[in-house]
């Protein structure tokens, strides 16, 4: 794992990447370790304790260099979160998400638990208007039953129309591999030579 906050010392853009976003305590790093089937991303039962960008190569059983790279980067929306600390993220939060030449794919993570916020709505957007691929990841899906999920998703989705959705449980895998796909069809895309 390497972590930065700051540009000059994000790791050379050599393979896609895949960047996790989304509110404190949405999950994050509980989709990463499910996804990976071990605790690589430390998770907390305090939010907001990611305060890096941090990245994590992924490397295919039987391989021995990796193949991507997760992108782990702070949640937002935590109030208990230095206003000084939060007030610095812009500074490689948004190089990172506008240039970096190498990301792939954009997941943001929503609790489906609570409804659509302004703040998912405007990350959204702001990764629509830099041009990212995006994927939203309604995590905590196991905790709503079959009608009340789709609802919800549905929800997310009106938020804007267009970027797929997908239910996942960290807790039971539900989604893993669905989402495995939507990761693997975006990295197989053609990416613009590094700049």
């Amino acid at each position: 794992m390497t972590s930065a906050t700051d540009p000059a010392h994000f790791p050379a853009p050599a393979l896609p990447e895949v960047a996790f976003l989304g509110r404190s305590n949405v999950g994050k790093s509980s989709l990463i370790n499910s996804l990976l089937g071990t605790k690589i991303a430390k998770t907390s039962s305090s939010p907001g304790r990611t305060q890096s960008i941090n990245f994590f190569e992924v490397r295919w059983a039987g391989k021995p260099q990796p193949e991507l790279v997760f992108a782990d980067l702070p949640g937002y929306g935590y109030a208990r979160v230095p206003k000084a600390i939060t007030g610095q993220w812009s500074s490689f939060i948004d190089p990172y998400l506008k240039e970096r030449p190498c990301l792939a794919l954009c997941l943001a993570l929503v609790d489906v638990n609570v409804p659509p916020q302004e703040s998912d709505k405007q990350l959204l957007q702001f990764l629509a208007s830099a041009g990212r691929p995006s994927l939203i990841v309604g995590t905590k899906a196991d905790k709503l039953s079959g009608n009340t999920l789709r609802k919800s998703m549905d929800a997310f989705a009106a938020v804007l129309p267009g970027v797929p959705v997908v239910p996942y449980s960290a807790r039971t895998g539900s989604g893993r591999d669905e989402l495995w796909r939507e990761i693997r069809a975006a990295i197989q895309e053609p990416r613009e030579a590094a700049i």
